[in-house]
């Protein structure tokens, strides 16, 4: 049986000596599912670094933690053992970063200290940093503790159970099909290699293109492109005649820049209902 339901992302941070705990919040939140998904129409969706992110080069990896799972989450739970962590270009330990991020944004977040006994090789400046920041962070609000999983999994439903109660979703809705036309654009490139030069290593070519959506429910006919740029120069290879972008497709459209083009913005003009349609896209 389908039915609507609200989903929740719930981020589960902590450094790298809390693993089994990692494992307590999943537990908790897929165990607060199976009672309660059906009657409240609410999905937790547990998100863990090792298990939920995508590998991508392009930035520190704790950047593209946040990106990918941390910004996007509705609720975080964080952890911590006798580590606080490694620090990161600009926090103390990734932890904290997720942390400091999340209260920034407003989400709730909800932070438990283990008071398990300590493992026979702790790191001792570890353990001085967690608790200097465990000191600070006291000052700015209630902290947990647990002793066990059991005890985990029980604070957890505790911190949901507040949550849901305080973000009063109302009932979910079913999305629908966007009506119409909706063309969507989105910038993309690759590294494509072109070959060993004489010393012998491997060069490589910048190849970049526009992929144009059109994500609504009704055909896009007779779509044309075109470019322009508040400097430089764009030049985008579009298709010889007018094209039909039919409803849940898409179109490659293969660009090039000079050096130094600033402001790029892409056109795209359509007819729909047999009246002429068009919008301009800021592209990077």
């Amino acid at each position: 049986m389908t039915f609507p339901a609200n989903v929740l992302r719930v981020a589960i941070a902590s450094p790298s000596d809390t693993t089994g705990a990692r494992d307590a919040v999943e537990k908790a939140l897929h165990n607060w599912n199976d009672a309660n998904t059906v009657s409240k129409q609410i999905i937790l969706l547990p998100w863990r670094w090792e298990t939920s992110s995508v590998p991508l080069l392009g930035g520190h990896p704790q950047a593209q933690i946040n990106e990918q799972g941390v910004d996007g989450a509705d609720i975080v739970i964080a952890l911590f053992g006798s580590r606080l962590g490694s620090p990161t270009p600009d926090a103390v330990s990734g932890t904290v970063e997720e942390i400091e991020r999340s209260v920034a944004t407003g989400k709730p977040v909800h932070l438990y200290f283990s008071t398990a006994p300590l493992p026979h090789d702790v790191d001792t400046s570890q353990l001085e940093g967690l608790r200097q920041f465990r000191e600070q962070i006291s000052q700015r609000g209630l902290l947990g503790e647990f002793a066990n999983p059991g005890q985990l999994e029980h604070e957890v439903w505790k911190a949901i159970e507040f949550d849901i109660a305080k973000l009063n979703l109302g009932a979910p809705t079913l999305q629908r099909e966007p009506a119409g036309v909706r063309i969507r654009v989105q910038s993309q490139q690759e590294q494509e290699a072109t070959g060993l030069d004489k010393r012998g290593k491997m060069g490589y070519k910048t190849k970049r293109w526009f992929e144009v959506f059109n994500d609504g429910s009704e055909d896009a006919v007779d779509v044309t492109f075109d470019a322009e740029a508040d400097s430089g120069l764009m030049r985008i290879i579009p298709p010889s005649a007018p094209v039909t972008l039919q409803a849940g497709t898409s179109w490659r459209l293969p660009v090039a820049y000079s050096m130094g083009t600033d402001g790029p913005k892409l056109k795209v003009a359509w007819l729909e209902d047999g009246e002429h349609r068009e919008r301009t896209f800021d592209v990077q």
